[in-house]
């Protein structure tokens, strides 16, 4: 992970979000404009009790919980970060007992957007188990590392 202390702080307040620390969340990488988080396998998360796949929606969760950390590592603290657009493409389901790990990436950063993609995989980034695009709006009313130091 980056030394800086903005991206110290962001790793600290991710560790602190109430449904990260619930599903287990752990911070691969972050750093400018990148963030991998990865996620264990754990029962508790199935979705199908016959076939013991992770439930969709926690899939959606990490991917959007990775890209909304690469969007807040690609300003600076103080800058509100929200989350405008979420497009996500599941590709096949997750192999049942292995860990999700998902890779973001801020391509774009303008003004007022920050343009986000992000992928997830389960140890074989050539083979993806879901995808996403997603744009997050910058100085918004959302959420920033300098109201939340706070909170």
């Amino acid at each position: 992970m980056s030394d800086t202390p903005h991206l110290t702080l962001l790793a600290t307040i991710f560790e602190g979000i109430p449904h990260c620390r619930e599903l287990g969340l752990k911070i691969v990488t972050l750093e400018p404009r990148r963030a991998v988080i990865s996620l264990e396998y754990s029962e508790r998360l199935i979705g199908n009790p016959q076939t013991g796949v992770i439930h969709g929606g926690v899939v959606s969760t990490v991917i959007d919980t990775a890209a909304g950390l690469a969007a807040a590592a690609s300003v600076p603290a103080e800058t509100a970060v929200a989350t405008l657009d979420l497009r996500l493409d599941y590709l096949k389901p997750a192999s049942p007992g292995k860990a999700v790990i998902c890779e973001a990436e801020c391509y774009k950063l303008t003004r007022s957007v920050a343009f986000v993609r992000a992928f997830a995989h389960q140890g074989d980034r050539d083979n993806e188990i879901a995808h996403c695009v997603a744009s997050f709006m910058l100085n918004s009313a959302g959420f920033s590392i300098a109201v939340a130091d706070k909170v």
